[in-house]
Parts: C-alpha cells; sequence; structure tokens
C-alpha cells in the first residue's frame, strides 16, 4: 500500500482563502457539548411532558445510541473516505471534510465536526426519524442518537491526545491508530469497533 502523507503539526494547512470559512473549519473540542447537551435536556423534557413512560423512554433511549453506532460507521466510511479518482471536486470535498484529519491528525482544532455540519447533519437526522418513527417517539430517541454522536466526537479527541490506562479504551484508540497509520481502508468505528467486525472491516489484531 501507498504510504499515505501524515504531518506531526499541531496545526493543519489552511483550507480556504477566505478568513470566515477558515474559522468555521476549526473548533475547540467542547462546542459540541454547549449546543448539543442543552437539546438532549430539552427532548427529554418533551418526552416527560407527552407522558411517553420511563420505559419506553429508555428503550427508544438506547436504541437512539444503538442506531447512531451504525450511523457513525455509515457516514465515515461511504461519505468521509468517498474520493473517487476521476471526480476533483469528490476529491476536495473528502479533504476539507475528513482527508485533512488524516494528514494532520494531532490538530486539536479539527477533530470534532465544526457547528457549521453537525447543526445541519442533525436537523436533517431528526426530521428523518421523525418522518419515520411514531407520533412523539422522536423524544425518546434522538437524545439517546445525539449523546452518541457526542461521545464520538468527544472520544475521538481524547483518542488522539490522551493517553489512557483502562484495557477497553487503549483497545479502542489502538483500533482507530490502526485506522491512521496502518490502514485508512478498515477500521471504521471510531467509538465502537462493533460494526466493522460485522462488515469485515476490522484489522486483525495481535
Amino acid at each position: 500500500m501507498k504510504k499515505k502523507y501524515v504531518s506531526n503539526s499541531q496545526e493543519s494547512v489552511r483550507m480556504f482563502k477566505n478568513n470566515l470559512l477558515e474559522s468555521l473549519s476549526k473548533v475547540h473540542f467542547t462546542v459540541p457539548l454547549y449546543i448539543f447537551v442543552p437539546v438532549i435536556l430539552f427532548c427529554i423534557y418533551k418526552d416527560f411532558e407527552y407522558h411517553i413512560g420511563v420505559l419506553t423512554f429508555f428503550e427508544l433511549f438506547f436504541l437512539g445510541l444503538f442506531i447512531w453506532t451504525f450511523v457513525e460507521y455509515i457516514m465515515h466510511r461511504f461519505v468521509f473516505h468517498y474520493m473517487p479518482k476521476d471526480k476533483p471536486w469528490a476529491l476536495r470535498m473528502h479533504f476539507i471534510f475528513h482527508g485533512v484529519h488524516h494528514d494532520y491528525p494531532s490538530d486539536a482544532r479539527r477533530l470534532v465536526l465544526p457547528p457549521s455540519v453537525s447543526i445541519p447533519l442533525a436537523t436533517i437526522f431528526y426530521f428523518l426519524f421523525q418522518a419515520i418513527l411514531p407520533l412523539n417517539y422522536i423524544w425518546g430517541f434522538f437524545p439517546g442518537f445525539l449523546l452518541g454522536y457526542l461521545f464520538y466526537d468527544i472520544s475521538h479527541y481524547a483518542i488522539h491526545h490522551f493517553n489512557f490506562k483502562g484495557n477497553i479504551w487503549k483497545k479502542i484508540k489502538q483500533h482507530h491508530m490502526l485506522h491512521h497509520y496502518q490502514d485508512p481502508e478498515k477500521g471504521y468505528g471510531v467509538s465502537s469497533p462493533l460494526w466493522d467486525k460485522v462488515f469485515r472491516s476490522d484489522f486483525e489484531k495481535k
């Protein structure tokens, strides 16, 4: 396999000539918490306002968490790594959304999704799930889905910048580091290797 360019620099290359666009492409890792924790709390409030029921809420909540792990895998594998060689626009979009992170994995300000991307995506998923789920079930399902996203974003930052002592976290970090430094066409699950095992895109870990 051809060796990929990887920089150890703490800052990545400039992506946009426009200063506003460039600033929107960078974000502190805590920003998703400020945006989506209030949304999660609001959804929980709405769930109990509509008297969905505690048991139903937790069933929907954990279903949302589970569905997030699948969405995370699909997005990472088929959207973030979509880079056909014969489509320059797709290569450019790949670099903006994900390629820059592979080239500069130590840039702390490009490790979580910026609000310019995460808010529109969350809005799209909200209306999609609202159209699919029974009436008012969205208030139990969506906070679980969003919590899964937050866990993915914050754990992604932690994987790149923290040293873990627990065996579980060490294995999660190893899985993602192999994706970066061994084979970017494997190991698409960041917060969980579950779907890599299901779809046979896991590494042979020794």
